[in-house]
């Protein structure tokens, strides 16, 4: 994964206190000033570092919780980089949600800002090393939450442990509606579990089957739900393959009978589309939900399904 445009720790911590001495009550986010206390309006401020937390916080915090996502709808988040009035919105959060590892400059904001409830979503659902191997399948080996593929969230089960916590996390940082965020925690688990069921349903016809990825982001769903995934690209989507990784892919594609190469939403999706044009395939989206570029129309569940419609889509047609 890139750290390339990662803040030194330094600099994050100078402009973190220029920031909050300039913003004064929070430069217009609604993020709470400190260990869990109301925010203007009343309502506990949330600060979560990319969509698929967002969105937990959302779901369970509801009515009480002022959510700032500190990646905009549509970016790529692995190379977040933070303004100061972020740096600041941390700073001053009830309470923040976010994946180590991921967004190295969130890393640092949020080391430095002496929050008092943190909830760090690896730390409930460890990571997984999804390393490539020799032939491009991919071997799972448990490691600490610093290290390892981080997209826990599109295994529903693993994503549902990681809601149990938020919900836990807001009670503790809001008691006096801790009954209500537990209550819409399990809503949003009961949820989840009916998506794995749809998961497991739709894809236990094609276990075993390959599907090919331009970014290894689907690791956990394929390992949960008995399928492989090769992957043009590594964890981090702008790395770039060999020549002799291209090469083994398009003979794997041909000796297992690919129909599909799947692009996402917010990469470039030119390495997928040449590989599938050489290789006379399909193309058709793979979302790894790392950010919704409109989501009034779309979220989790919504992109999920459509997710799993493609996968069968193109297991059933492969040859």
């Amino acid at each position: 994964m890139s750290h390339r445009r990662a803040l030194p720790s330094i600099a994050l911590a100078a402009t973190a206190s220029l920031a909050l001495a300039a913003c004064g009550s929070g430069g217009g986010t609604s993020a709470s000033a400190g260990g869990g206390s109301p925010a203007e309006g009343g309502k506990l401020g949330v600060v979560a570092s990319f969509y698929p937390l967002e969105y937990l916080a959302e779901q369970i915090g509801g009515s009480h919780v002022a959510v700032t996502d500190l990646t905009s709808p549509g970016v790529e988040p692995h190379d977040l980089e933070l303004s100061p009035k972020q740096v600041a919105a941390v700073g001053k959060a009830g309470v923040v949600v976010y994946l180590k590892g991921l967004q190295p400059a969130v890393d640092d904001a949020v080391a430095q800002s002496g929050v008092s409830h943190v909830v760090e979503a690896s730390t409930l659902s460890p990571l997984v090393d999804h390393h490539l191997d020799e032939e491009g399948g991919e071997d799972g080996e448990e490691h600490s939450h610093t290290t390892g593929d981080p997209h826990i969230w599109l295994d529903p089960t693993r994503y549902a442990t990681v809601a149990k916590g938020v919900g836990e996390e807001l009670a503790k940082a809001d008691p006096d509606h801790a009954a209500e965020y537990r209550k819409n925690a399990e809503a949003l688990v009961t949820r989840l579990t009916a998506l794995d069921q749809e998961f497991r349903t739709g894809l236990e016809p094609y276990k075993g089957k390959e599907f090919i990825t331009s970014h290894a982001a689907f690791g956990y769903l394929a390992d949960r739900y008995g399928i492989t995934q090769i992957a043009i690209n590594g964890v981090d989507p702008e790395s770039e393959p060999s020549p002799a990784r291209l090469a083994d892919i398009q003979k794997q594609a041909k000796a297992h009978g690919v129909s599909t190469i799947f692009f996402e939403t917010l990469t470039n999706p030119k390495l997928a589309t040449t590989l599938a044009h050489d290789l006379h395939l399909k193309t058709a989206v793979l979302d790894p939900i790392e950010g919704v570029k409109d989501p009034a129309k779309d979220d989790y569940f919504s992109v999920q399904r459509q997710n799993l419609k493609n996968l069968e889509a193109a297991f059933g047609a492969a040859r």
